[in-house]
């Protein structure tokens, strides 16, 4: 199977990602405005908000990094695992298992 712009490589010892131009924008993106809601929350305490207000915004926080994990991993899914599994390297069956297992805590 050829290499496309999205598998995941591997480099010597060190596995890289090679997402498309359009999905690491993506990401980026959601990243900021993520990065940006943190810093307000960091504010609101500060401001002494309303727990109650300041735990509505970490939720909403918290589903934004679940939407760019959920990105992330279809992705991962769609590119790095079918081409591992396509070349016989079966242990990332076990690598995706710890990975799933670690998100769903």
């Amino acid at each position: 199977m050829e290499h496309d712009a999205q598998c995941c490589s591997d480099e010597g010892t060190v596995r890289k990602s090679h997402h498309s131009d359009k999905v690491k924008n993506g990401l980026i993106s959601r990243l900021n405005r993520i990065e940006g809601q943190v810093r307000g929350v960091k504010g609101l305490i500060e401001k002494d908000t309303y727990c109650d207000d300041v735990l509505n915004q970490i939720a909403s926080i918290q589903s934004a990094l679940n939407g760019v994990g959920k990105l992330l991993f279809e992705n991962h899914m769609k590119s790095c695992v079918v081409e591992r599994i396509q070349e016989g390297d079966m242990d990332v069956i076990h690598e995706l298992m710890t990975t799933m297992n670690k998100m769903m805590k």
